[in-house]
């Protein structure tokens, strides 16, 4: 089985694993508890919390959630960590939802491995413990996962970082710089070796190279996700290891926000940009796709990402357990949590229009 976890010793077995691949499977299986096998209230409190706003999707989630929960008969309190991201607000929030008295909370993790003691106090206090897009780690109280299948994210970011440097140079070898995410979500380390998962190999075989060296996860973790953060090492990196001469021909980005500010920090170097992954389907990273830019993000629609949520928290209210499609992949360190992961689609200039065709946000912009 997959076992991804966010801190501690795990983290330095994921950062060891960022030249070796990373998927292991077993067997095994799990059976998961839902909180409330017998139901409860139909206009009962369904608890979200989500992390700091730091890209279009988390907005879009909380608005979704809001009026999805709502519409579904629910009380729904919906809230964001603050700015600064930090974990406590996320416990703080936690906590008074479990007080409350919510039925069911759904948690998009600001720090994956630091709920632990919320997660049992929601368990404790018969809540259902859903984690929404980023897995919970090392607690036995989470009930369900609910995602797209970020390892596959992660190897579809790696096969179209190879295929969009060989349009542009047929020819290898290519040169290239990772980036991944927060050290502090999850999702970075599973993002990050599905896409090492491809790129591995040709790295061994000397097709790809590393310019600057880094490719331990803990090098090329991006702090809070934040852009600002990504461009500064960006520039770092094109000052130390792309003088002289020496070209870039790709980024592993892993998500738009990130590679718009590593596209920003090429630009102002004056430098010939370099085919840069991406990942949610932001608006500006669209719409820098469709100008030739920005080479590919992954579609990984929240609207339905959302739906799926709430039908299990509309299941968990009926008495009835959750459709899962997956219980073998996602170990959170101390049982396999069962899922329900959605395919990601990568999408590129070709394939936008047919991609965004029914969103009517992003599909004016393939036009």
């Amino acid at each position: 089985m997959r076992k991804f976890l966010a801190k501690g010793v795990a983290v330095g077995a994921v950062a060891l694993l960022a030249l070796t691949a990373c998927s292991s499977r077993s067997d095994s299986d799990s059976s998961g508890s839902t909180g409330s096998d017998k139901g409860f209230a139909a206009d009962a409190l369904i608890g979200v919390a989500l992390p700091a706003k730091t890209s279009e999707n988390w907005v879009l989630a909380g608005d979704l959630f809001t009026n999805g929960l709502k519409e579904a008969g629910f009380q729904a309190d919906v809230q964001y960590a603050a700015a600064s991201g930090t974990v406590a607000d996320q416990q703080s929030q936690i906590s008074a939802m479990v007080t409350k008295g919510a039925k069911v909370i759904v948690i998009g993790a600001t720090d994956a491995a630091q709920l632990s003691t919320q997660v049992e106090q929601a368990k404790q206090a018969g809540a259902a413990v859903i984690a929404y897009d980023r897995l919970i780690t090392n607690s036995k109280d989470v009930d369900y996962y609910v995602a797209y299948d970020n390892f596959k994210v992660g190897q579809l970011q790696g096969e179209a970082l190879l295929k969009g440097m060989k349009e542009k140079k047929p020819n290898g070898p290519y040169t290239i710089e990772l980036f991944a995410g927060s050290s502090d979500d999850n999702n970075s380390g599973v993002f990050f070796n599905g896409a090492m998962d491809v790129l591995k190999k040709e790295i061994d075989a000397g097709n790809v190279i590393v310019g600057s060296g880094q490719t331990d996860i803990k090098q090329v973790a991006t702090d809070g996700w934040k852009a600002e953060n990504a461009q500064r090492r960006m520039d770092t990196l094109l000052n130390g290891s792309y003088t002289n001469g020496k070209t870039l021909d790709g980024v592993l980005s892993p998500n738009d926000t990130l590679a718009r500010a590593i596209i920003t920090s090429v630009k102002g170097a004056g430098k010939p940009l370099p085919v840069v992954t991406g990942q949610d389907s932001e608006v500006e990273s669209v719409k820098s796709i469709m100008a030739g830019e920005q080479y590919s993000t992954i579609n990984k629609d929240t609207r339905t990402l959302v739906k799926q949520t709430i039908q299990m928290v509309k299941d968990l209210q009926g008495g009835k357990e959750p459709e899962v499609n997956d219980t073998k992949s996602y170990n959170n360190g101390v049982k396999v949590v069962p899922s329900f992961l959605l395919p990601p689609v990568i999408v590129t200039k070709t394939n936008a229009a047919e991609a965004y065709a029914n969103d009517p946000k992003l599909s004016p912009l393939t036009k």
